[in-house]
């Protein structure tokens, strides 16, 4: 997935700032793109990925914090981060839009959303057929992600004061999932 999303973090994921809020990390694949010593307070509900997460964040230099909670009821106080990141995680949960009212709740003003998403293909397309027709099958096996929504404007819709937003196809043209958005939105 490096070859696919890596120029993406790069480009901003080193100048975030000492803590990290981190909506959904799974097995810690966005920690290589973090600056060594980066203290990460993990949101992520699936206790059965702990194990693999804290070791990523052993090779990478992080001070890893996780919390076993979902990203619709975060508990850390209102104003409290600088940065929150989020890759692939609102195709994945039960209320995006109850997730982002929650990340806007905890960002201090001038707070940034880092996001990347793959998103529903353009309404009356081939593509969006098909994800369509994949769905129930696609939530099945991967952990119940939705291939069709419109995280771009649920994100738009968010309240936040302000958005800068990249859409892009990646390259395995044929993946259902290949529609993106990519960006970050500050409170």
């Amino acid at each position: 997935m490096d070859r696919i999303y890596g120029r993406h973090k790069r480009s901003i994921y080193r100048s975030l700032p000492e803590t990290v809020v981190e909506i959904g990390p799974g097995a810690g694949a966005n920690f290589r793109y973090y600056k060594p010593g980066t203290r990460v307070i993990a949101i992520e509900p699936n206790t059965a990925i702990h194990a693999r997460l804290t070791a990523k964040a052993r090779r990478c230099r992080i001070d890893l914090n996780i919390k076993s909670i979902r990203g619709e009821q975060i508990d850390l106080p209102d104003n409290t981060a600088n940065a929150v990141v989020g890759t692939l995680v609102l195709c994945t949960v039960q209320s995006p839009e109850q997730v982002l009212s929650e990340i806007r709740r905890i960002l201090k003003p001038g707070g940034r959303y880092i996001f990347l998403e793959h998103v529903a293909a353009i309404s009356g397309t081939r593509r969006r057929g098909f994800q369509e027709r994949l769905l129930p099958v696609w939530r099945w096996l991967f952990e119940g992600c939705h291939l069709n929504r419109n995280t771009h404007q649920t994100i738009i819709n968010a309240g936040f004061t302000d958005v800068d937003m990249n859409c892009f196809m990646i390259k395995m043209k044929w993946a259902p999932f290949s529609p993106h958005i990519f960006g970050y939105a500050r409170n």
